[in-house]
């Protein structure tokens, strides 16, 4: 299941692949301590840093900038995985993982949630999944609440996990299935 990224609304975002111009927007936000690590990833380090990013694990298909609809800034990430590129989700070939993160001046103002939303929709709606993972490490609420908004729920943790920052921690999986998302919706 490869697709390209294509752009995507919702309320407040487009969520389109990212180019080489987003580089400032991108460290800016991705060089905060905040970020990074609760995630298991390094903060980056500088423009340049951020542009390597953009042209290598950003250039991923199905990997989106979070950009406000209203300034046209890039405050965020968020990509769908799929079995052949997945690193944390126990997915077969119908199954999918969200992974995302947004700046701390966007954080608690629900946009996170409408990304993920929007990714979930288009797991089940377009590219045919059966079921789509998400997953947190220990200590990232932030991050729990946004799959518990999105309609995933708990399905196992895993201890002693090795992170790309080398070291280990405890991850948490949350899974939502295409019956569990028809559900959602028919209730809407």
């Amino acid at each position: 299941m490869q697709t390209n990224a294509q752009q995507l609304t919702t309320q407040r975002l487009i969520l389109r692949p990212w180019n080489d111009g987003d580089a400032e927007a991108l460290y800016k936000y991705a060089s905060d301590p905040a970020i990074g690590p609760i995630a298991g990833w390094e903060p980056h380090a500088s423009v340049e840093h951020s542009l390597e990013i953009i042209r290598t694990v950003f250039a991923a298909p199905e990997t989106y900038a979070m950009v406000l609809r209203e300034t046209g800034e890039p405050v965020g990430c968020a990509g769908i995985m799929t079995a052949d590129s997945l690193h944390s989700a126990p997915a077969a070939g119908s199954e999918a993982e969200i992974g995302y993160w947004i700046g701390k001046p966007y954080w608690g103002m629900g946009l996170t949630p409408e990304a993920v939303s929007c990714l979930v929709s288009r797991c089940f709606t377009t590219l045919g999944c059966e079921r789509v993972w998400c997953a947190h490490y220990d200590g990232n609420m932030q991050s729990r609440r946004v799959m518990e908004k999105c309609g995933f729920r708990f399905h196992h943790s895993e201890t002693d996990k090795p992170t790309p920052l080398g070291d280990r921690r405890t991850e948490h999986m949350f899974v939502i299935t295409r019956n569990d998302y028809n559900n959602l919706h028919q209730e809407q």
